[in-house]
């Protein structure tokens, strides 16, 4: 049977049919590219996939099939200037969540080294709806992805989000000296964040992985030519960060209450989560980040020591 007769027909390839949400962002590529970010071959003007006129199967080596995961509000790309992968996430232009985000990252917060808040390295305004802006941030990945390896991993990572010097410098005969960081600082700002459960802690990881990696198949090279490499956590400094400040809460320093309600939020343990009834959303933190280390961290241990 000849090659053309393998290939799968235009009109019946569900790869390269874009969604309404991949169509917004596509219809959109020219306005990033004019302020310096790009966003993937998928979507921009006049793409053409890069499979066409292949078998069938070749589909599921192009990096252009890659279709926008679940989250639609955030499309990734890159920055023109230096190559480095981004963030742009859609957000109401006086949103709650980017006056915090833009508040902690202020020229004088953004010095103070406890802000482990996610770099707000621009927010563009949309040309063709005033309601609507773009915050720019840098791409991150889940905190254990690459798995940690060693104890140090895991404590640099609660080093950063937590106040636990003292706890840290018995364990690993550090110096007391260093300065209180993370959870500590948001809330020195007045700042709840209210949902700091596992995917909204994530860490840069463009240290390690020399070559880069894929947006969506994070598995792979960005051009999806095979695994991407990751350099050992020990040879090259992490930073963590809390990201998605949606439902975060920010109080003046006179505030009379410091009491919220709602029951959003990514873990449904917390049992102050309440539409009705008031709770302090600084305690709930605390919680969340103390579940997240039980979850994640003691309980992964611990089932790992049972089937060794």
């Amino acid at each position: 049977m000849a090659a053309s007769q393998l290939q799968v027909p235009e009109e019946t390839d569900s790869f390269a049919r874009l969604t309404d949400e991949e169509v917004y962002w596509k219809d959109h590529q020219g306005f990033f590219e004019a302020r310096g970010y790009m966003l993937r071959p998928r979507y921009r003007p006049g793409w053409t996939p890069s499979w066409r006129g292949k078998a069938p199967e070749a589909v599921l080596d192009c990096e252009d099939s890659f279709s926008l995961p679940l989250r639609t509000k955030v499309m990734d790309a890159k920055r023109i200037s230096d190559g480095s992968l981004v963030y742009i996430k859609r957000t109401p232009a006086d949103s709650q969540e980017l006056q915090i985000l833009a508040y902690l990252n202020s020229e004088e917060l953004r010095q103070d080294p406890r802000n482990h808040c996610i770099t707000l390295l621009e927010v563009l305004r949309d040309p063709s709806d005033p309601d609507i802006a773009f915050m720019v941030m840098p791409f991150m990945k889940y905190i254990d992805s690459p798995p940690m390896e060693r104890v140090e991993d895991v404590l640099d990572c609660l080093d950063q989000i937590l106040e636990v010097s003292t706890v840290l410098a018995v364990l690993t005969r550090r110096s007391l000296t260093s300065s209180l960081q993370g959870l500590v600082f948001i809330h020195d700002q007045g700042v709840a964040h209210r949902d700091c459960a596992y995917k909204n802690i994530m860490m840069d990881a463009s240290a390690l992985f020399p070559q880069g990696f894929h947006p969506v198949i994070q598995s792979l090279l960005p051009d999806a030519s095979g695994e991407a490499y990751a350099l050992s956590r020990a040879t090259v400094p992490i930073r963590y960060c809390f990201i998605d400040f949606g439902i975060s809460s920010r109080f003046a320093p006179d505030a009379s209450s410091r009491l919220v309600v709602g029951s959003l939020g990514l873990d449904r343990e917390p049992p102050e989560l309440s539409p009705t009834m008031p709770y302090d959303p600084f305690k709930l933190d605390v919680f969340l980040i103390g579940n997240l280390i039980r979850r994640h961290f003691c309980d992964v241990c611990t089932a790992h020591s049972i089937s060794s």
